[in-house]
């Protein structure tokens, strides 16, 4: 079974024709409400990609929760271990301008009061993989990390946003994921020298870090460096539409297809098709895609994708 230990948001989105200076009222869209947060983002795509799930989050006492869980619920992600904690739910507030360039204010509502101590309402094991990422606490996810390494299961840490987490905390993740900009960031930060490019700096950060370490590296797909070993895969050739949450869904697609047993090459290679599938269609969580859609893609030549 796949757990995600994280965050469960709700985007509320307008289109203006331009961002409000301070003290200005402009004309905007119909709002969109979208589910959304990483936790609950990688949740629905393991989940879409075949994966038994659970979720571990919190949420408020608020009208939004409902919305902000809906894909969840759909999909049949395991909520039992959700807890509602405060009076409201994670929500970013979304403008877009004509010119497609956004601006977001998070309030991380229920978000900041998830704890370490809710992953004990499931029974961990040698089986389990435990997916974190960097929207909640982080002394709260780090205990998390302790706890799952504990009772024996795998640790995928997405370090998304990033935040400078110390190299002994993540001596606790078997596998680190980033994109290139993070990849650069976390190797400054360990006072590594980051490489001309993504797949160099991944090798630098698995050497030093003694774990192995993948990035996501947009229209180029994905590299991985761990035990001596690089491996690369490509992207699907796509004209991107929407390309929010597409790191999102290759860490869950990723620990969906390991979770089944495959290859780390292989999952690595469903995954960048899966985020690759994600930029077609707008939306985060709506455009995650389903397993058969993911094999599918994977299986046509290059030149019919």
């Amino acid at each position: 079974m796949i757990v995600v230990f994280g965050s469960v948001n709700i985007d509320l989105v307008c289109r203006t024709d331009h961002h409000p200076r301070p003290g200005e009222t402009v004309p905007g869209s119909d709002y969109q409400l979208i589910p959304g947060g990483k936790g609950a983002n990688q949740a629905l795509a393991a989940r879409r990609a075949g994966a038994s799930v659970a979720m571990v989050g919190a949420v408020g006492d608020d009208d939004m929760a409902a919305a902000a869980l809906a894909e969840l619920t759909s999909a049949g992600v395991d909520l039992s271990a959700l807890v509602r904690r405060g009076p409201t739910t994670g929500m970013a507030i979304i403008t877009v301008d004509r010119h497609g360039e956004n601006t977001i204010v998070l309030s991380p509502g229920a978000n900041a009061r998830l704890a370490h101590t809710d992953l004990a309402a499931l029974s961990l094991g040698a089986n389990d993989i435990v997916l974190l990422q960097m929207e909640v606490p982080l002394a709260e996810s780090l205990a998390a990390a302790q706890a799952a390494r504990a009772a024996g299961a795998r640790i995928m840490l997405s370090i998304a946003p990033f935040l400078p987490v110390e190299r002994e905390a993540l001596a606790m993740a078997d596998i680190i994921l980033v994109n290139e900009t993070e990849a650069a960031d976390l190797a400054r930060h360990l006072g590594l020298a980051a490489g001309p490019d993504g797949a160099a700096t991944v090798a630098t950060l698995a050497a030093s870090l003694g774990r192995t370490v993948i990035a996501t590296l947009g229209a180029d797909g994905a590299v991985a460096a761990g035990g001596g070993e690089t491996i690369a895969v490509p992207s699907l050739p796509i004209e991107p539409v929407d390309t929010t949450g597409a790191g999102d869904t290759f860490a869950g697609v990723l620990a969906a297809y390991l979770d089944r047993g495959e290859s780390l090459e292989t999952a690595m290679l469903y995954a960048a098709v899966a985020g690759s599938l994600a930029c077609t269609k707008m939306g985060a969580q709506p455009s995650f895609p389903q397993k058969d859609a993911i094999e599918e893609a994977a299986d046509r030549p290059p030149s019919a994708a």
